[in-house]
Parts: C-alpha cells; structure tokens; sequence
C-alpha cells in the first residue's frame, strides 16, 4: 500500500503551513501561541501576579514559548509532563552595521548562526524576516517573503577544482548576500524594513533579522511520501509538541493526571545560554510559579519535579543512503518509520532505559510505531536541550524526535507521515 494512504495529510499540510509562516524563531512562537488561542488558551505576562486559575496559560519571551494547562483539581503537587523542543534554526542573521558592498553591488552584512551547511544557501531566492524593536519599547514582526537576497556562487570557470577537491567557502568572504546595484548608503537596510513594516525608520532602535528561502515546503515523491520544507530541525516538534498540548487540552480534566506543558526554547543551535534558551532560567521559574500559584509549598514543588518527566523532542538522522557507512550498522532510523528514540551513553542525549520504557509506552499507548537512534562509534555525537533540561531543573527527561535528511540545510527532508506519528505520541504521553 502506498504510504500517501496510510493516515490523514491534515497535520502535515498544516506543518508545512506552520513552516511557511514561521521564517523566525519570532513568528514561529508567535504562529504556536495564535493555535493555542484557538484551543482556549490565554496569555499571561511574567511582570503580573498569578492566580491559581485552571486552564491553558502560556507566556511569550522573545522566540521562546512556555504554555500549560491546569485541569480541575489538580493538586499543588502535581506533577509536570513537559514536550521540549526548540524554534531556532541555523541561518544567516543580519549584522548591526548591515549596509556593505563592493565594485557597483549593494550587499548585506551577515554573521552564520550555528552549525548550518553554507553550500545550501548559495544560489537561493531569500527573503527577510524577524523582529524590529521600536524607541517605544514595543516589538514589531517582520517577513518580507519575496525574493530579496541572493548568495551567489562562484561560477565553475573561475573556481575549477570545484567539483573536484570540493567547495571551500570562507565564512565571512563567501556568505554576504547581494540584493541590489549601486552605491551603498548607511542606513538603507533599516529603512526599507520600516518601511516593509510600516514604521518610520527613526523608531527603530533595535532589529534581529535573518534570510530565509522563500521556496514553499513540498511533498517530494512518486507517491508525495516525503516531505521538503525549511527549518524542520526544529519547528517539526514545535508544531507537533503545539497539536499535541492543544488536543489534550480539549480533553476532560479528571483523564489527565498530569499538568501537561510546551516549552519551545530559543538559541539551541548556540549552546542553549539565554534568558530564552534551555540552559536559562524561564522553564524553571514558569514551572515553580505555576506550583506556588496554586498555593503550593517549596515542598509541592520538589514533590512535583520529582514525578515530572519531559521528553525532548528534536529531529534526529535518518539513515542516508549515500552514505550508511556514517552510521551505527545496527541502527538504521528510515523515513516514515516512526518517531526515533535517541540513545548516548556519555549523555549527549539524555535518555536511559526507564525514560526508554516511558517512551515506548506512550508510543503503544497511541499505537504508535517508533525506532532508535545511536551514532557510530566513529562519529561525533551531537546533543540537544535534553540533557540541558535534565541537569538543571533534576527532571527525567528523554530524547525522541522524527529522523530526516539534512539536517541543517536551508531545506531538509522528511518522511511525509512521521510528523502525524509523532504528534500522536506526544498527545499519549501528554496525558500519561
């Protein structure tokens, strides 16, 4: 049977959706928030006092998002079920003195953000997006979604050894978008963002822009079985982790015996350290308020942490076919086989076997299949928020995620079921 029949595209096609208008860590919280509107939940801000109020709640920092849901009779003590994921992604973000160029071409001053594989934005259409920050303290959402921007590669007659000794590309030299001719005037940048926003350009104080590709997310196939789309690694998990804690809110309280939550962090692709990011404060101190707000003790906060589990969810690697001999040779992970369960023993994930066995109960539980994860010995292990969460708020925490291609390109690639797959896991463990 073709993969295309086996279970209903609505979610991915609202992924790729969810992709599409989510260019920036920014949009994208802001795109998880307006879903978790819908389903009932309500913004609360960290400057006002608490109440200890049942129902969904989330709060907005920056690209992070930490929502909640308190359901009737829940107990000071009750313990957390926690979906981690991360809405940044490697790019290129725009520099604080933007307006560069040379020889009659106007170009944007960018500095590479984490880990990205710079041969993938060369010979792009790229958009502009992010936030601007006005001289009344407020923030303002920015995506111009057009073709803007363009990295241009140096053509094969002038670079010859290209296809053969391979493609060197210096960070600094080689990665500086054009997007016009002329001279270059300082300021002009700023002036057409605010002007795209529909602000005067004096308002703008601050700005955190980044390129992005235009081109829309696709299924790819004979039989469209596989998903092409930006920034999977991670707002795949974003969105899932997003269904999921919507769903279970619209679930009768007394059937959930934990306070399920969503905590999308920002600057994971940068080590995580950020009042954003997994290794600040925020989750700790949303957690800690939501327990004390419900008129708990320190007590009932370590009784609540200690029953808390969370499940990290980040996307892992597909086995590659070109290239199997990178991977472990008895753990091969393929598209549209399940969520994957990762696996290090140096802790670079953070599961062991009773977060193993947590995991695969949840996936039985939403007869979900799953598979595993292990780098080869060989090969350097990458590492996520789990282990970050797990040392720093003392919960168990787990690794998982959905196994693609490319990881970190400009364009990655998927199974086209796996996200549905892993949404459904997320729901059973969400609510135990």
């Amino acid at each position: 049977m073709s993969s295309r029949h086996r279970f209903d595209r609505a979610h991915t096609d609202d992924l790729m959706s969810f992709l599409a208008a989510s260019p920036s860590p920014y949009h994208a919280v802001a795109n998880a928030a307006a879903r978790l509107e819908v389903a009932g939940f309500r913004q609360v801000e960290e400057t006002a006092a608490w109440d200890g109020s049942t129902g969904g709640k989330y709060v907005l920092r920056g690209g992070a998002i930490i929502a909640w849901y308190v359901p009737e009779g829940a107990a000071a003590h009750t313990p957390f079920r926690i979906v981690g994921a991360h809405t940044d992604s490697p790019n290129l973000r725009v520099k604080p003195l933007p307006d560069s160029g040379s020889h009659g071409w106007r170009q944007i001053a960018v500095e590479v953000y984490g880990g990205t594989l710079l041969n993938t934005w060369l010979d792009r259409d790229l958009g502009l997006a992010g936030r601007i920050s006005l001289r009344d303290g407020t923030d303002r959402l920015v995506n111009i979604d057009r073709a803007l921007l363009r990295v241009p590669q140096l053509a094969v007659h002038l670079d010859r050894s290209a296809n053969t000794d391979g493609l060197k590309l210096d960070r600094q030299r080689h990665m500086q978008p054009i997007w016009g001719l002329g001279e270059v005037a300082e300021g002009d940048l700023i002036r057409f963002v605010a002007e795209e926003a529909g602000v005067d350009a004096e308002d703008v104080t601050g700005w955190d822009l980044m390129p992005h590709a235009i081109e829309p997310p696709s299924y790819l196939g004979r039989d469209r079985e596989l998903l092409a789309g930006p920034r999977m690694d991670n707002l795949l998990s974003v969105h899932a982790a997003t269904a999921a804690l919507a769903a279970v809110a619209g679930q009768p309280d007394e059937e959930l015996p934990y306070i399920p939550v969503l905590a999308a962090f920002d600057h994971e692709e940068n080590g995580s350290q950020s009042d954003t990011g997994a290794d600040g404060p925020l989750l700790g101190s949303v957690l800690e308020r939501s327990v004390f707000a419900r008129g708990g003790t320190y007590e009932d906060r370590a009784r609540a942490f200690a029953g808390t589990v969370c499940l990290s969810s980040d996307t892992g690697h597909a086995v590659h076919p070109n290239y199997a001999e990178r991977h472990d040779p008895t753990h091969h992970p393929v598209a549209n086989g399940g969520p994957i369960l990762k696996v290090n023993v140096n802790m670079r994930y953070a599961t062991d076997g009773s977060g193993r066995a947590v995991f695969a109960a949840a996936c039985e539980k939403a007869g979900v299949p799953w598979q595993t994860f292990v780098s080869n010995n060989a090969m350097p292990c990458g590492t996520t928020i789990g282990p970050i969460t797990a040392a720093r708020h003392g919960i168990q925490t787990v690794d998982i995620g959905v196994a693609i291609l490319s990881m970190h390109s400009a364009r990655e690639l998927c199974g086209a079921d796996d996200p549905y797959l892993l949404a459904n896991a997320l729901t059973a463990f969400l609510t135990g």
